[in-house]
């Protein structure tokens, strides 16, 4: 499916990988659960690749990305300006927010991943809700989200972030399977 340019289908885009994910999740072996992820033979470069070491990993990444949207839009509609990333971090160090983000859920079972994304993954789906197609999808309706589009976010937090998250876990079942 293309990236979504409509309300319609970021709403039905979201679902269908959101769904396509939880079966995938549904569908791994105990060896496949229990292996860890190591891409170490892999041409794969981005960080990400050596970061997440299981599911729960992967699952709670989805998670607090969700938690920075809502807390970004919530902040902004009270009239706060909020940056969508944290201070100190910025478009070129959210790897090293990910990474903080990945220490402080290294107790986190993965039975509790699982809940708290799919709460999370209900709330940002309600407030997508809230948005007009045009609030959504049309440049400067809010200044707070500067030259971009209020739906990219939800976009890449939703339908896009849950298709990163079935690539990494194609690419672990896939050495799972070679060994």
């Amino acid at each position: 499916m293309a990236r979504p340019t409509t309300k319609a289908d970021l709403l039905t885009a979201a679902n269908e990988n959101y769904e396509k994910l939880q079966e995938m999740i549904a569908g791994l072996t105990e060896k496949e659960l229990n292996t860890p992820f190591d891409f170490s033979n892999s041409a794969k470069k981005e960080a990400h690749w050596k970061r997440d070491k299981n599911l729960r990993d992967i699952l709670v990444h989805l998670y607090e990305w969700h938690q920075l949207l809502l807390t970004w839009v919530a902040a902004n509609q009270r009239g706060d300006n909020w940056p969508f990333l944290p201070k100190p971090y910025n478009w070129k160090t959210y790897g090293d927010m990910n990474v903080m983000l990945w220490k402080k859920h290294q107790d986190t079972t993965l039975e509790e991943a699982k809940a708290m994304l799919q709460k999370s993954h209900a709330e940002v789906m309600a407030l997508a809700e809230t948005f007009t197609n045009e609030e959504l999808f049309s440049k400067g309706v809010f200044p707070w989200v500067g030259g971009s589009i209020l739906g990219g976010y939800f976009v890449s937090n939703l339908s896009s972030h849950y298709d990163w998250a079935m690539k990494k876990l194609k690419a672990h079942k896939k050495n799972c399977a070679g060994k």
